[in-house]
Formats: C-alpha cells, sequence, structure tokens
C-alpha cells in the first residue's frame, strides 16, 4: 500500500533556539520586548508595539543582530535536528526575519527556513516589516500537502496553532498553560525525545 512520504514543518524560536526578542528585552532591560506570540495572539499588533519600542529606545538592527549573535539553540536541539533530518526532509516555518536568523541557521547546520524581511533605514533603524504572505506558516503547509506529503508539524505558540491544524499531525512543544489549554486537539511534547517518538509514531501508523 502506497504511503505518502513524511515532511516536518518546524517552528523556530521556542523549538530550537530561544526567543530572540526576549533575549533583547534581558539585554536592553526593556520589560515590554518580552512579549511575544504567546502572550499576544495578533502578530501584527506584537511587531508594531516592537517596533514603536525601537523607535523609542534609538536601538537598530545592529544591537539587535550583536545580540542574536551571543544566542545558541536550545540544548540538545541541534543534534535532535541533525537527527531528523537525517531521516524526513525539514522545513521551518518561522516569523522572525531573514536580517535575524543568519547565526542562528549555521549553528542549526543550515536547515531550510521560510521566514519575513524586514525594511531598514540607512542609519539601521528598523522601519518596518514585511510577511512574505499572510498566514505563511498555514499557507506553506497547505502546499506541503498539495505536493502529496503528508505533514507533520510542530511549535509552540498561539501563531503556530494554524500550521498545525493545517497538517496531518500537529504536536505543540513546550508550549504556554494557555496554549494548551485552549488547544487541547493537540498532542504535547515537552522534551525532543517525546516528540521525535511522536513524529515517528505517525510517519509509521499515518
Amino acid at each position: 500500500m502506497y504511503k505518502k512520504p513524511v515532511l516536518v514543518a518546524a517552528d523556530l524560536e521556542g523549538v530550537f533556539v530561544p526567543e530572540i526578542w526576549i533575549a533583547v528585552a534581558e539585554k536592553t532591560g526593556i520589560e515590554k520586548l518580552r512579549l511575544t506570540t504567546r502572550d499576544i495572539p495578533d502578530y501584527d499588533r506584537l511587531m508594531r508595539g516592537r517596533l514603536q519600542i525601537l523607535r523609542e529606545h534609538k536601538l537598530t538592527l545592529a544591537d539587535i543582530q550583536a545580540v542574536i549573535r551571543t544566542l545558541d539553540p536550545l540544548p540538545g536541539a541541534a543534534d535532535f535536528l541533525t537527527g531528523l533530518r537525517q531521516r524526513y526532509p525539514v522545513v521551518i516555518l518561522s516569523d522572525t526575519f531573514q536580517q535575524f536568523a543568519g547565526p542562528l541557521m549555521l549553528k542549526l547546520g543550515l536547515p531550510t527556513l521560510f521566514c519575513n524581511s524586514l525594511e531598514v533605514a540607512a542609519d539601521g533603524s528598523i522601519t518596518d516589516y514585511h510577511l512574505r504572505i499572510p498566514n505563511g506558516k498555514q499557507q506553506a503547509v497547505q502546499r506541503f500537502r498539495e505536493l502529496n506529503f503528508r505533514v507533520v508539524a510542530t511549535g509552540d505558540s498561539y501563531n503556530d496553532t494554524t500550521m498545525l491544524a493545517e497538517a496531518d499531525f500537529g504536536i505543540l512543544f513546550r508550549p504556554s498553560a494557555n496554549v494548551r489549554q485552549e488547544f487541547p486537539q493537540f498532542q504535547v511534547a515537552e522534551d525532543y525525545a517525546t516528540l521525535y517518538s511522536l513524529i515517528r509514531a505517525d510517519a509509521t501508523n499515518g
């Protein structure tokens, strides 16, 4: 019996690397930058607030990139991702930006990443952001399924839930209590071993 090939679609921050904006908040002492999609589901509202904070504090792209260069993948993430990519195609679907992701992608072994972009002025200030397409994570999973893949998706936040719902099998990875409570239809993994087991089980039995 023919079985569709499995493709894994995964979020980046909170799954493989720390939350970039939280790291910037800790470096700068600006508490409002700690807010993520775990706290504010409306991504445009969240990003507009971040850009306003950057303007108020005169923080530039270079300031944020300096923080990003100090970050490492979450413990065990690089090995987990390497092992996963040896068995399945993996695409990271993230709401981060091309101008942020480079150093972290190198530390993860340069996996395939679909993300967004920033508009940056000559003085280095971030003036706007641009989504590659609206609902990019969900749209990507839909297209993968149209290409006859069985898609297993994993993420940790509100902005991942449409992707998880669109996939053949959705897994929340270390979600906050409110996300877990609001989306009980998804399996939950609290560590990479469990996440790998859930992916393997679906790939075998799906």
